[in-house]
């Protein structure tokens, strides 16, 4: 809006005044009262010279003996409409459930006559630096398979970039022709991810889908193997049988990608320490490394995998046989570099369990 300031004694005020102009001439105004009152001008003679009110001109004076401020100070703003026991209380629920949502706190509040819209609970929890996150989900650990997993940790912690590099690291995964992620979020601070409060937790085992079997090294992935196409009944259920045949893919995918010389890791799932899958691994005379139970997440395959999951996502195979082809290509182009990162970031993944 235009204002206009009536100065009879300084024609230059004398104008229309816009935005940040006003601005400035409040300023000037108010300097200007200053400088009167230096040369020892009355309030009222002051007043009637820059066309103002003598109240204005009485507060301006005060202010600039309490404060030597001219400026205006920055005003607080609308007050909060929690009160700290509200706010302590907002807090409380979310560390005691972190599964808890912003409508369930809400309701909460109501219950006790605290009326505030959902908005203002993401706001405290954001100023207490808590932010919702997709949960993590993790196998349910016991507490004989933390301490092997511990005892693994702290035995190849120290294990040079070599070791790493001559494994063949083995997993299996299914993968959706209609994807599903069933995920949950939570409220948690950064750096909290792999607290077991902020987790879900995941059994092994639950059509639309196909099971694949892979293989991968730090120098780049192997060709994927959907377990239908081994078995006889053309299911995709594994056990020790299924897992042999598909073992034929182990000796040709680890010359290729590691050399004559290497370790094969595998879980403790059923079909692999079943007596005949033993008996076939003592054949081959492989080397296998000795894995802690339940810990998947200490094999970079799953992160692999996750990469793949990622790139189907904008895929939309209309079959088994499309979603197979469009899974093979995404998993090709996983490059190198990546398969590298991910085997290396190993040893970061150990301290976090011994941490």
């Amino acid at each position: 809006m235009a204002r206009c300031v009536l100065f009879p004694h300084y024609p230059n005020y004398n104008e229309q005044i816009k935005g940040p102009e006003f601005i400035s001439s409040v300023l000037s105004v108010k300097q200007a009262i200053i400088r009167l009152k230096k040369q020892k001008k009355p309030i009222r003679e002051i007043a009637k010279t820059l066309g103002v009110a003598k109240t204005r001109v009485w507060n301006i004076l005060k202010k600039k003996e309490r404060t030597g401020e001219l400026s205006n100070t920055k005003r607080p703003g609308r007050p909060q409409k929690t009160t700290v026991v509200d706010d302590q209380r907002i807090l409380s629920l979310v560390k005691k459930t972190p599964f808890t949502t912003v409508g369930q706190i809400k309701n909460t509040l109501q219950e006790v006559r605290v009326s505030v819209l959902k908005s203002k609970v993401k706001r405290r929890l954001h100023q207490c630096e808590y932010r919702g996150f997709t949960t993590g989900c993790k196998p349910l650990v016991s507490p004989q398979n933390r301490k092997a997993r511990l005892e693994f940790a702290k035995q190849h912690l120290k294990k040079p970039s070599q070791f790493w590099n001559n494994i063949l690291w083995t997993d299996e995964t299914k993968i959706n022709l209609y994807q599903s992620d069933g995920k949950r979020r939570v409220w948690r601070r950064k750096g909290t991810a792999h607290d077991p409060k902020h987790t879900t937790s995941s059994v092994k085992h639950g059509a639309g889908s196909v099971m694949v079997w892979a293989c991968m090294a730090a120098s780049g992935t192997s060709s994927l193997v959907f377990i239908d196409d081994v078995t006889a009944d053309k299911s995709s259920t594994m056990n020790s049988e299924v897992f042999r045949a598909i073992s034929a893919h182990i000796q040709p995918n680890a010359s290729e990608l590691i050399g004559r010389r290497f370790t094969v890791q595998m879980d403790n799932d059923l079909k692999h320490t079943a007596k005949a899958t033993k008996e076939f691994l003592k054949g081959k005379k492989w080397t296998v490394l000795q894995w802690p139970s339940q810990s998947p997440d200490l094999n970079p395959t799953e992160c692999a995998f996750h990469l793949l999951k990622t790139k189907l996502k904008g895929k939309r195979p209309k079959n088994k046989q499309e979603l197979k082809t469009v899974a093979v290509e995404a998993w090709q182009s996983i490059t190198r570099d990546k398969t590298q990162r991910l085997v290396m970031s190993t040893c970061s993944t150990l301290q976090a369990v011994i941490d």
